[in-house]
């Protein structure tokens, strides 16, 4: 049931059949990193109170702070929040960066000037890790100047973060697709994130790895291995379809967890437990047939595909 074949079904047809899955016990009794409901990044939009309802019926562990409404949260409200959380074991994940640091100064000025309330409020709450993404290419810097000014705006909103508890993980992009028209390249493996870390340097900046852009930049479980647990702040899996080669994938079409079998999500996830990493593990497959359903089926249907992809360990 919602393995390989789910998102050839029709729309109607999934959603008339996933609600009934019973989910079998995870047998990774190992791993100390959780399964997190990433509600936006499967087309899922609903108020606080109800992902919540969604993360606790469906058996994840976590749920990625919908920055906008936690931001905004009363002392009362929030500890009510706080209070149904702990209420069905569930923990915060990676929230989303508010900041816009790839347009021009005034944007860059505008976001950053508001991130230090944002994250006090953040903080209050509990959440303690935030994630944003590097885009692989540009039109008019080359990369040592796309690189210097990533390296001051990124260290200038680790430093906010910092001071709130916050760690800010930078998830690098990397299908060949995404950059292969452009007239400048940019950051686009796990090595030249690592280097825009160290030019960043703040302790609480790491990286976000994603299956899909893992398997995108050619890399390996060896690659892996260069990282510890205190290195990544965030993990995102995914698959990839069928009938493409690597340098044919695109970004935005993606599969669930699990849903082919052609990214090696066991030596992905196998390596995460080797190295202790205990954060978030996020789906986020951008898939538009995902996307389409109604919320509670596209959360069953994210639910089955993790606890597949997690039972491979």
């Amino acid at each position: 049931m919602l393995r390989r074949s789910f998102l050839k079904l029709s729309t109607s047809a999934l959603a008339s059949t996933i609600l009934p899955v019973q989910f079998g016990a995870l047998k990774n009794g190992s791993r100390k990193f959780t399964m997190s409901l990433n509600p936006g990044a499967i087309g899922v939009g609903a108020p606080l109170d109800e992902l919540i309802s969604y993360a606790a019926d469906f058996r994840f562990e976590a749920l990625s702070p919908p920055v906008s409404e936690v931001r905004n949260l009363s002392d009362a409200q929030r500890e009510a929040v706080l209070a149904r959380l702990k209420q069905h074991n569930l923990a915060w994940g990676s929230a989303g960066l508010p900041v816009d640091f790839r347009k021009d100064a005034a944007t860059f000025k505008s976001g950053v000037e508001a991130l230090p309330g944002t994250a006090a409020q953040l903080k209050k709450a509990g959440v303690t890790r935030m994630n944003t993404w590097i885009m692989p290419r540009h039109d008019t810097l080359t990369y040592r100047e796309n690189f210097a000014q990533h390296a001051a705006r990124l260290r200038e909103i680790a430093t906010i973060l910092g001071d709130n508890g916050i760690r800010l993980g930078l998830e690098y992009v990397g299908p060949y697709t995404l950059r292969a028209r452009w007239r400048y390249s940019f950051v686009h493996s796990l090595k030249e994130t690592q280097e825009l870390l160290a030019a960043i340097d703040r302790p609480n900046a790491g990286v976000v790895l994603d299956s899909f852009h893992w398997f995108t930049a050619h890399e390996t479980a060896e690659d892996l291995l260069s990282l510890n647990n205190a290195d990544i702040v965030a993990c995102d899996l995914n698959d990839a379809r069928i009938g493409f080669s690597v340098d044919e994938q695109v970004d935005g079409k993606r599969m669930l967890p699990a849903a082919t079998g052609v990214i090696d999500l066991k030596a992905f996830l196998e390596v995460l437990i080797g190295i202790g990493y205990d954060g978030p593990v996020r789906a986020e497959p951008f898939n538009k047939t995902l996307n389409d359903l109604p919320n509670e089926p596209a959360v069953a249907a994210t639910s089955a595909a993790m606890h597949e992809a997690f039972n491979l360990i």
